[in-house]
């Protein structure tokens, strides 16, 4: 598969209920990332999508449901593909419950539709949900996927939109999600391996999060998504502005390129390194 981004597009934070928080420096400061979290939840949770169903509707198959070191779902995903209708059609089917190699369980459907082949200029590819959930959170809305043709660097490039909400588990709030994205393939395009793909990821999102905070998250410097084997899971370059009203900005830097699951987060000067998971 060509197009991995969750490992894409997006802005991705720090995992809901999952962020260990490391202090630089001991200064107080501004330490409530309840925004942060739901932001990096929710663009979490649409890239782990946009890695499932750009391949099935690619190749008919979800090859990161295999078994091995750097899979992201286990086998138990089924994909129906319909390749007669105008508008084709694929469904990846969780059941009752699937569990992936990286621990988040999903079940339900995702449903995909386009109008040609993932590569050619033009084409639309829309994806909805029947009641989908990953580990206990109804996952609502559409993306949607255009390819765009070559830009003027020469490198495919696809404008990605999605309209969204997340029920969280246990009547947690439910986190509004909109975004709007440009992701550039800009290495392995000519391979047939993904181990060599790359993808730079600009634009910005907005919402509003489980306690009806207002947000937007811009990416300030591309993030970068290499798919490399022990790199895929994070960003490993870029950064992003969050900004929500009453509280200061924060940037997330998330390295110079280096595949490791570090990032940081400077607020008013004062910096923490977070721990993605």
């Amino acid at each position: 598969m060509k197009t991995k981004m969750i490992k894409t597009m997006g802005t991705a934070f720090l995992f809901a209920g999952m962020i260990a928080l490391n202090s630089c420096n001991k200064e107080k400061t501004d330490t409530d990332f309840t925004t942060a979290n739901n932001q990096a939840l929710a663009d979490e949770t649409y890239n782990d999508v946009n890695n499932v169903s750009d391949e099935a509707s690619q190749t008919g198959s979800v090859s990161y449901k295999d078994d091995d070191a750097n899979s992201l779902l286990s086998g138990c995903a089924i994909v129906t593909r319909d390749t007669v209708s105008a508008i084709r059609t694929t469904t990846i089917d969780f059941g009752t419950g699937c569990t992936g190699i990286d621990g988040k369980t999903r079940k339900g459907k995702i449903m995909i539709s386009y109008n040609g082949p993932y590569r050619q200029e033009g084409t639309t590819i829309t994806v909805t949900f029947e009641d989908f959930f990953v580990n206990d959170n109804q996952v609502l809305g559409t993306k949607t996927i255009h390819n765009d043709g070559l830009n003027g660097a020469g490198n495919p490039s696809f404008t990605i939109n999605v309209q969204g909400q997340i029920i969280l588990a246990n009547s947690a709030g439910v986190i509004v999600w909109t975004s709007t994205r440009t992701r550039e393939w800009i290495a392995g395009v000519s391979t047939p391996s993904r181990d060599d793909d790359q993808y730079s990821i600009t634009g910005s999102a907005n919402g509003t999060d489980a306690s009806g905070n207002e947000f937007t998250a811009t990416i300030v410097d591309p993030l970068l998504r290499n798919l490399a084997p022990g790199c895929r899971r994070h960003f490993v370059k870029g950064s992003v502005l969050l900004q929500r009203s009453g509280k200061p900005d924060k940037t997330i830097d998330f390295g110079n390129g280096d595949c490791d699951n570090q990032a940081v987060v400077t607020v008013n000067g004062t910096s923490h390194i977070i721990t993605l998971h």
